[in-house]
């Protein structure tokens, strides 16, 4: 299972509820659990650890997958020792993304303003987070974090049409952005999702899990899908103001709703398709008190399998 968790764990606050024991029940049964954030590996290292994963996760959109010590007895053939973890890079490592937003700057004279060049003050300034949050935040691996400054939406559109030419990964995070050299969401789930394959024995099918804010980019990579619906806000890389996950309190329309003892209000039932976010066979209601049963009834049924 693959799972987009930046919606469901925020920077800061809590995560979304029963998240570490529905990480515990896939545990045992025996099903890997992958997460995929656009985060990097040190700001994943709390959030694993107070949820208790220790599976493979795929960082900074799409840059690379990290392997826990020892997780596959089967190595991989390209990899790149980070940290604790073995790296199975996808795009190239710093400084590939600094060099490349410096040259797309110069080029196109757009002003682009990387988070590294910035003091501890401004960094915390810029970010919304915590000196300590935001210091981890700027440590990347793969990508770049920047920001415009003083450019205009045609300055920016150039930017971007700029980027695609040069084959950049580039992504947006509300006033921030990011800029990789060989980031693919894609490459990473199918490369790891081959590491399973050969160590199983069979092929696994490879189902993604993620809310609307995260479901065009992960879907298009998974054989199967689930949408989580009625999300709160996505916390992205820098949620400051927004509700967390588990903060969040529905409003008396919802409440009511949800409340109302319509079955289908609380049941996973399969959605209209929505192009904006990708192909998915099945809803299930993001705020409803079953979704980690739901969610493991489904992972347990043998059309995902």
């Amino acid at each position: 299972m693959y799972m987009a968790v930046d919606s469901l764990i925020p920077v800061r606050g809590k995560p979304f509820p029963g998240l570490d024991e529905f990480s515990a029940s896939l545990d045992h049964s025996g099903v890997p659990f992958v997460w995929v954030t656009s985060r990097t590996r040190l700001q994943m290292d709390e959030p694993r650890r107070n949820n208790g994963h220790t599976h493979p996760f795929i960082a900074e959109g799409g840059c690379a997958v990290y392997l826990p010590e020892d997780y596959f007895h089967l190595r991989p053939e390209k990899t790149l020792r980070l940290g604790r973890f073995t790296s199975m890079p996808v795009a190239q490592p710093q400084p590939a993304a600094q060099e490349a937003l410096a040259s797309l700057a110069e080029d196109t004279g757009v002003e682009a303003v990387p988070l590294r060049s910035l003091s501890p003050r401004e960094l915390a300034q810029n970010s919304g987070l915590p000196a300590r949050d935001a210091e981890m935040a700027r440590q990347r691996d793969f990508d770049e974090l920047f920001f415009f400054a003083g450019a205009s939406d045609a300055d920016v559109a150039r930017f971007v049409a700029e980027a695609q030419l040069r084959k950049l990964a580039l992504r947006q995070h509300g006033v921030l952005w990011s800029l990789a050299v060989g980031a693919s969401l894609q490459k990473c789930i199918r490369d790891l999702s081959k590491l399973y394959d050969r160590a199983l024995r069979y092929h696994a099918v490879t189902l993604g899990v993620a809310a609307a804010a995260e479901a065009p980019e992960l879907f298009p990579c998974c054989e199967r899908n689930i949408l989580l619906a009625k999300s709160a806000p996505s916390a992205g890389l820098f949620a400051d103001d927004e509700e967390a996950p588990g903060d969040a309190e529905p409003s008396d329309e919802e409440s009511e709703t949800e409340h109302s003892g319509e079955e289908h209000s609380e049941q996973a039932r399969p959605p209209a398709k929505d192009p904006k976010l990708g192909s998915y066979s099945l809803t299930i209601p993001l705020r409803a008190p079953e979704i980690w049963e739901q969610l493991l009834e489904t992972v347990g049924s043998r059309s995902y399998k």
